[in-house]
């Protein structure tokens, strides 16, 4: 009996040994690790942007552009915006149509982005911008230029975008509603070419946007009556095709975000 109970003792004694130390091997909970249960920083990051961005974008939208690819490519090292196709708007759809590779259009009206979207080659553009046009002139306004209805002067040399492109389309609402038949001696293709002309003293005057005119030196702005009221809206939109969806889309995002929408109001565009 007494070999038997001290047996019994001893198996006793070795289980609250053996538990003792299992629960010394696991330690208190308050002792742990703590980086043992976070979670793994790389199984959660976001990959990286890798490749290349063409964009197509109208030639008024330079500046902000420019800036904003070089904050898009500074956030997204691996990512390589080709240099910006900027031109007229009209010009840009139909070299969309007619298949140029584009990842990311970015019009300076609406009509020109629905001749792409009506083609089936995008759909869901979103607005990020306005404009408004102002009266140029060289510095010093040789001509005298004082208001809109002075571009009806034959004797002035006067220059305005064409019709089919968005400052052009803007221009003539505008001196319809002024009530103007301006004396034009050329037509341009883009916002950029009429803004050259003026500063070159090429021409006495012309119509481009306030952004143009504010980022352009060798100009002066005569105040435009009636402006505030012709206003271009911009929309922009990711190619269906577009060779790098994931990039155009996230492009897209950064000039819809505050960050890009800053860049946009700081050289003088409005918000839609």
């Amino acid at each position: 009996m007494r070999r038997l109970r001290a047996t019994a003792l001893s198996a006793a004694a070795l289980t609250a040994s053996a538990l003792l130390l299992l629960t010394g091997c696991a330690g208190p909970a308050t002792d742990a690790d703590p980086s043992a249960s976070a979670a793994d920083p790389a199984a959660t990051e976001e990959p990286q942007l890798e490749g290349e961005l063409t964009v197509y974008a109208a030639a008024s939208l330079k500046a902000a552009f420019d800036e904003l690819a070089t904050q898009f490519e500074q956030a997204n090292p691996g990512v390589d915006i080709q240099p910006i196709s900027y031109d007229g708007s009209s010009t840009l759809a139909t070299q969309i149509i007619e298949g140029a590779p584009v990842d990311v259009f970015a019009s300076a009206d609406e009509k020109n982005m629905q001749k792409v979207v009506d083609e089936g080659l995008a759909s869901g553009a979103e607005l990020f911008a306005t404009n408004v046009l102002t009266l140029v002139v060289p510095t010093g306004n040789p001509g005298g230029v004082t208001g809109l209805a002075q571009l009806a002067n034959a004797d002035l040399n006067i220059v305005l975008c064409a019709a089919e492109v968005p400052c052009g389309a803007a221009s003539a609402t505008l001196l319809e509603n002024a009530g103007v038949t301006a004396s034009v001696d050329s037509y341009e293709q883009n916002v950029t070419a009429v803004l050259t002309k003026v500063a070159a003293d090429e021409a006495d005057a012309g119509l481009v946007y306030v952004t143009d005119a504010a980022t352009t030196a060798d100009v002066e702005t005569v105040e435009t009556d009636g402006a505030d009221a012709v206003v271009n809206t911009y929309p922009i939109v990711a190619l269906d095709d577009a060779p790098d969806a994931e990039i155009a889309d996230a492009f897209v995002a950064f000039v819809l975000s505050a960050a890009g929408q800053s860049v946009l109001t700081g050289l003088g565009f409005g918000m839609p």
